[in-house]
């Protein structure tokens, strides 16, 4: 069962008069990197969010934002009512004092430094509780959309596996023709040669011995046991870091079939099973 690791979550609710949206997203990554952000109001439940994502979520560059939206039947701030007096008290004294004509006095006041007092909100543990149960609804959305992307993963995975195996199903009707092509080509080389003469044994010998170095069947074995494996591998869950260790085994064995092809047919067939597996790759970096 494969996941993505890109995904969005979105969850909202209101408790009493606050209205509060959680959004999460993420992004592939070789372990988990979080960030929260929450409102002042919040902050003591950083640690419990980061526990909630952390059970949630495997890997990935996820980003986390808790909004806060008042619907106006509470507020902020207060006005420090003692401080205001005071600045009233001083700034009438200096009015007359210079004889000015009367001002507003109370627009004066509002705009001086520590006027408004912050009101620091205690959070009861029910309301706790309902903001870390909203986290949660917007972790199981990010998995769900995870799970979708995924789904498009493990067809673009078959399709390319099976493309790889389809190419290496062809490498066998290539073989002989390249076995006899460099039994021509040496036998050609020894005619050319002035005074030629040449044991027929000793020339066999030696194709078999070229027949050895270039014998592909283990290669191929191996290639096809890996890709059953990859397959197999893949309704796992969480098994992107095994499918690219599997890839990897892959990318082996194509090199040297590569390598021991001397065929222009088998090459070709070589590059094709490549340009799969780098696409292949790509998407694996992407899949948790």
């Amino acid at each position: 069962m494969l996941m993505s690791m890109t995904g969005f979550g979105k969850t909202t609710g209101t408790y009493q008069s606050k209205k509060v949206s959680i959004e999460i997203r993420s992004l592939n990554s070789k372990s988990l990197d979080l960030n929260v952000r929450t409102p002042p109001v919040y902050r003591e439940l950083e640690l419990a969010i980061r526990n909630i994502v952390s059970e949630h979520l495997d890997r990935g560059k996820v980003d986390v934002n808790v909004n806060l939206d008042s619907t106006g039947d509470t507020k902020n701030f207060t006005i420090n009512k003692d401080l205001a007096k005071a600045y009233y008290t001083d700034l009438k004294a200096v009015n007359e004092a210079i004889g000015e004509s009367t001002v507003d006095y109370l627009a004066l006041i509002l705009r001086m430094p520590d006027i408004y007092v912050n009101e620091r909100e205690e959070l009861s543990d029910e309301e706790k509780a309902w903001v870390l149960e909203l986290m949660k609804d917007a972790c199981v959305k990010l998995n769900e959309f995870r799970r979708q992307e995924g789904i498009a993963l493990e067809n673009e995975f078959t399709d390319r596996i099976e493309d790889i195996r389809s190419l290496l199903n062809e490498v066998p009707k290539y073989e002989n023709e390249r076995i006899d092509t460099i039994r021509e080509r040496i036998k050609k080389g020894l005619e050319e040669l002035e005074n030629s003469k040449h044991d027929d044994n000793r020339l066999e010998q030696e194709m078999i011995f070229y027949i050895e170095k270039l014998d592909v069947a283990e290669e191929k074995m191996r290639l096809a046991n890996h890709l059953d494996y990859y397959l197999e591998t893949m309704v796992l869950p969480k098994s992107g870091k095994k499918l690219g260790f599997i890839s990897q085994e892959i990318g082996r064995e194509i090199n040297t079939l590569g390598s021991k092809s001397n065929h222009a047919e088998m090459q070709k067939l070589v590059v094709d099973m490549k340009d799969n597996l780098e696409k292949l790759k790509e998407q694996i970096l992407n899949t948790l």
